[in-house]
């Protein structure tokens, strides 16, 4: 059995046409028809049935197409594994990071690490915080850092470390020393809130908002980097952790407006890991070390 043949059924079982498949695999459409038939007569068993001139998947058809997509995924993969041995890397290490991660000195912390390492290959996930602990527990992951703690006794999460939330606004018209006096109620009241990017302090902070300031008016925006880019653009406010705005606040792109109406809650960022090796020491032995405020 040829790997081809594989592929020309695969893409022949999601279009359901040999000429839409014989485009998108630049073959001829003879070319479709002989690997499908060559792939047939290797299983013993009809894949695709053809009825007034319409193409459709046998029962057989359907249940291998799964298995043809777990044969080539393998082999895609055995490939990268051969292709990043000959690069120098020896061993796959696997770091699940949230969005808010992301925006903070975490890409510095992790081109360190690179240096230190160059065997390794290191692979980035972006995932949720909600999802972060069940990749760690099912080992998909060799650690996570999250916005949540664990539930799961049988997983630490450390604290890395703990920060203020500030109300960010876009930059006004006047420098720091000339302008008029900043009043966060003026910007509530005025412009909308974008909330729910982080998944811990939001609906309490909400609550105690509505009463400060009856009708503010609120947007969800799920990710904190798009967050920075509607403040950036006049669009709107938001409470950010001090991390993912520090940057943009050095540059004078974004704005801190003072907040007194009450005490914003601080928030924490977590490692999450279930087995803790020398890799894994030496990755946290080194967030330890770096200021995120």
């Amino acid at each position: 059995m040829e790997l081809q043949w594989l592929k020309t059924f695969t893409i022949a079982a999601e279009t359901l046409n040999f000429r839409k498949a014989s485009e998108q695999l630049m073959l001829s459409q003879p070319s479709v028809t002989i690997h499908i038939k060559l792939l047939e007569e290797f299983l013993g068993i009809a894949l695709f049935e053809r009825i007034n001139n319409r193409v459709t998947l046998t029962n057989a058809g359907k249940l291998y197409v799964s298995e043809a997509q777990k044969i080539l995924h393998q082999m895609e993969e055995s490939i990268q594994h051969i292709h990043a041995f000959k690069q120098g890397f020896r061993h796959k290490w696997t770091i699940a990071i949230s969005p808010l991660v992301a925006e903070t000195i975490f890409p510095s912390i992790l081109r360190t690490f690179i240096e230190k390492h160059p065997q390794l290959e290191i692979t980035i996930r972006v995932e949720d915080s909600q999802l972060i602990e069940e990749l760690v527990d099912n080992e998909i992951v060799h650690l996570g850092i999250s916005a949540l703690p664990t539930t799961y006794k049988h997983i630490q999460s450390i604290p890395i470390f703990e920060e203020s939330l500030l109300l960010i606004g876009p930059r006004d018209a006047y420098d720091d020393e000339a302008g008029p006096p900043i009043d966060s109620l003026e910007y509530l009241q005025s412009l909308t809130l974008f909330s729910h990017h982080h998944p811990v302090f939001w609906d309490d902070v909400l609550i105690r908002l509505r009463k400060e300031v009856p009708g503010v008016r609120t947007m969800k925006v799920s990710q904190a980097h798009i967050t920075k880019r509607f403040i950036q653009e006049g669009l709107g406010i938001s409470i950010l952790p001090h991390s993912i705005v520090r940057r943009e606040l050095l540059e004078g792109r974004i704005m801190h407006i003072p907040f007194d109406l009450f005490e914003l809650p601080k928030v924490t960022t977590y490692v999450v890991v279930k087995n803790k090796r020398d890799l894994e020491k030496e990755f946290i032995d080194l967030l330890s070390t770096y200021y995120f405020g």
